[in-house]
């Protein structure tokens, strides 16, 4: 028996999943606002999935969206650890390699999200160029 088309199968459970989505699409609005420009999301690749790909003027922005239900945004955002880095840098190079624009300039932001309880809009922090390319890719950051 198959399951029905809008059934899909993923190691993290459906509100897991669903709370994620919610938060990249707050992050996405929040990069508009502020002058972004979002030219894909949720990329999928060998090693995991680019949350936002973004335009910050001539420069591509890989964004990594952290959300949580707490208070605690540094817990967040340091949850972005070097192997997740490591995971995106490898990422980025190859989704940069494919569209043939490895030749320009790129960095790596964070936003994480926190949604507390009783807010009606959630709090985003912003943090451009969290962090450099980890690996054997960085020279290209």
């Amino acid at each position: 028996m198959t399951p029905p088309p809008d059934v899909s199968f993923s190691r993290w459970p459906w509100w897991r999943r669903w709370f994620g989505r919610r938060s990249e699409r707050s992050a996405a609005q929040f990069l508009r606002k502020i002058g972004y420009r979002i030219v894909a999301a949720n990329v999928e690749d060998a090693t995991g999935e680019i949350d936002l790909i973004a335009i910050d003027g001539r420069t591509i922005v890989i964004v990594e969206v952290r959300s949580t239900s707490s208070d605690d945004l540094l817990r967040t955002i340091e949850s972005v650890d070097l192997r997740k880095q490591r995971k995106l840098t490898q990422a980025a190079i190859r989704y940069l390699t494919r569209r043939r624009v490895l030749d320009q300039a790129f960095r790596f932001d964070i936003i994480a999200i926190s949604w507390p309880a009783n807010a009606r809009t959630p709090v985003i922090r912003h943090i451009p160029n969290a962090f450099e390319a980890v690996g054997r890719h960085q020279m290209f950051s």
